[in-house]
């Protein structure tokens, strides 16, 4: 009935959906302000290391969707599987952040940065990134609409305003990351406050002992890094392969590439659950990725069509270069924002084989970009290694998808995981 149908909606996917936007519309403009103050080649340091900090971010969310999975599928033990995630935040955590900060003289050498120190800070950072991730998928699978909205909120918003003061300070991007290290603590702090108060009971070795949890989340994480790894490695080719300059007008054009990622997650958030059940699973692909391919063809409209306008929003005159080719920009991200979506369908189905497809796209993106010359060149490498990837994601996803529903749900209840 739409009278009960709409309160669900508005209490759920919707109420996600809007804390998202705005958690993203603030990455967005912190990402838009540190292009204006920091100039291409300080910008273009500072997007390498936001882009390992993505990489790194997969450990986040491999935790929160094996939380939210297990808590949702069996809310009767959700003590015992709160107390098993939080040790393993214990024997995980600090370790992985420690491990990362050995690693980033390495690292700085991969990027080609002046300075060890926001590789260091980056690696601290994945402490409380980590963290947020247990406790927003602690409050995902409890459906706690309302608290889990205010994570993401306190994930976006925070990092603009402490961000931007530090940045009109210091325009550097070692106090760049400073500034988004500080704002990844807010969220966590919230995501205390959510959880205060609880008693956590021994785990069930059988079923969420921290073993299993550590070999769920490594599966979860190991798909999301290969999407993640694909997406972000362009611009570590790019730093490898042009000049400083260029490279800091090719971070400028991910910045319409991110946005036209960001502007439609709300469609994974609201499919995912449908495409975890069988009956719906196809209906839900299908209509997410052409809410998906609409806001792309819109937003490579606007890009085509109204390039000076876009130009402000990725930097201004500065970066009049990348003009010409922001329509490639912006379709890289269309392509992308499906990916995302086919990923999340693989692990609706618990499927291996979409990583595995990933993984190969990585390699020859890479090997095809080690032999390009200028950013415009690359954008378009990128373009259609990530266009062709596509199809065989398609097709593993119809093909182990179950066939069109046979139950007289209406779609919008499908959509919306009911």
């Amino acid at each position: 009935m739409p009278s009960r149908r709409v309160p669900s909606l508005v209490s759920s996917g919707g109420v996600i959906a809007v804390a998202m936007a705005v958690m993203n519309v603030a990455a967005y403009a912190f990402t838009m302000i540190a292009a204006f103050l920091m100039g291409s080649e300080r910008y273009g340091a500072f997007a390498s290391v936001m882009n390992l900090l993505l990489v790194f971010s997969v450990a986040s969310l491999g935790v929160q969707a094996t939380a939210a999975r297990r808590i949702a599928s069996e809310p009767e033990h959700v003590a015992s599987i709160e107390a098993s995630l939080f040790v393993l935040m214990r024997k995980v955590l600090l370790p992985l952040g420690l491990l990362l900060v050995v690693l980033a003289p390495l690292v700085q050498r991969l990027l080609r940065l002046d300075s060890v120190a926001p590789v260091v800070i980056a690696a601290l950072a994945t402490i409380p990134l980590t963290l947020m991730g247990a406790q927003a998928g602690i409050l995902q699978g409890e459906r706690r609409w309302g608290p889990l909205a205010l994570v993401y909120l306190a994930a976006g918003v925070p990092r603009l305003v402490i961000g931007t003061a530090i940045l009109l300070v210091q325009p550097t991007e070692t106090w760049a990351i400073v500034g988004v290290a500080l704002g990844m603590v807010v969220p966590t702090l919230v995501g205390a406050w959510a959880l205060r108060g609880r008693a956590h009971a021994p785990a069930d070795p059988a079923h969420h002992s921290v073993r299993s949890l550590i070999t769920e989340t490594a599966h979860n994480s190991q798909a999301l890094l290969a999407f993640f790894a694909l997406s972000n490695v362009d611009l570590i080719v790019a730093r490898n392969v042009v000049d400083a300059h260029e490279a800091g007008l090719y971070a400028s054009g991910l910045i319409l590439t991110k946005a036209m990622v960001f502007l439609p997650q709300f469609v994974v958030v609201v499919a995912f659950p449908a495409m975890s059940t069988p009956a719906q699973r196809l209906r839900a692909l299908a209509r997410g990725l052409g809410a998906i391919a609409a806001l792309g063809v819109l937003g490579t409209g606007a890009a085509w069509l109204l390039s000076d306008v876009a130009l402000v929003f990725i930097g201004g005159q500065a970066y009049a270069e990348v003009k010409p080719t922001l329509w490639a920009f912006a379709l890289i991200g269309t392509a992308l924002s499906m990916l995302q979506l086919l990923i999340y369908s693989a692990l609706a189905q618990q499927s291996a084989r979409a990583s595995i497809a990933m993984w190969v796209g990585l390699v020859v993106m890479v090997a095809l970009g080690l032999r390009t010359d200028d950013f415009a060149s690359l954008a378009l490498v990128v373009l259609t290694v990530d266009a062709v990837l596509l199809v065989p994601l398609l097709w593993l996803a119809v093909r182990s998808g179950a066939p069109a529903p046979t139950t007289d749900q209406p779609a919008d209840e499908a959509l919306s995981g009911r």
